[in-house]
């Protein structure tokens, strides 16, 4: 039977977003636009668009759409914006965040995985995206400050330097725990008198790796 992707991106957006209280538009737009089967296996095409997420190889996954709704949403993000993404995966979320228009600098700190999303992304015509290979803990100082910032997983604790790469005004969204692959979602707004902290909601993402990581 014939698997219909524009059909199978509607229902996701109805039944696992707006049904879920993603609200704004322009996250709910892009995320029913953007072709999320071509960011896994061929073999796992079919099962791109459930609410869950999916093996990508090098054991890393590909978040379940609500996770990558919420954390898009949380970071409010305006066309020209300068983002950083930690752990860009299948790059999917740093494909949502491009069409948003968000200039993206997205760091994967395992080569095979920082290959491939790069090709992918390249080939989608995403050119507002830059992509290295990494340890994403360090932040990229070379790049920043940056209006927002995305950790697409979990550490024991917030990476200072991703506070200090952080501009004034600026959005932090990082899952944060003290056990491996169960965490609290962290939205830190950096205020002019320090950073202010609140928790979302529990989440559980694969191991923040690296020098401020586990």
């Amino acid at each position: 039977m014939r698997v219909d992707p524009k059909r199978q991106r509607e229902r996701m957006v109805s039944e696992q977003l707006v049904s879920r209280g993603i609200k704004d538009a322009r996250v709910l737009a892009v995320m029913g636009e953007l072709p999320r089967h071509l960011f896994v296996e061929e073999a796992l095409a079919r099962q791109a668009y459930m609410d869950a997420p999916l093996p990508i190889g090098e054991g890393q996954t590909i978040s379940q759409p609500y996770i990558v709704a919420l954390m898009s949403e949380l970071l409010m993000v305006e066309p020209g914006m300068k983002v950083l993404e930690i752990g860009t995966g299948s790059g999917y979320q740093s494909a949502v965040l491009a069409k948003l228009g968000a200039d993206v600098y997205t760091v994967e700190r395992i080569p095979k995985l920082c290959t491939r999303a790069r090709e992918r992304l390249l080939s989608l015509g995403l050119f507002n995206i830059h992509v290295k290979q990494d340890d994403g803990t360090l932040g990229w100082p070379s790049a920043a400050p940056f209006d927002r910032i995305i950790v697409t997983a979990g550490g024991p604790e917030v990476p200072a330097p991703l506070v200090e790469q952080l501009a004034e005004d600026g959005r932090l969204v990082i899952p944060v725990g003290s056990s491996r692959r169960s965490q609290r979602l962290i939205l830190v707004e950096r205020q002019p008198d320090g950073p202010q902290w609140s928790e979302v909601c529990p989440v559980a993402f694969v191991d923040l790796v690296g020098e401020h990581g586990w």
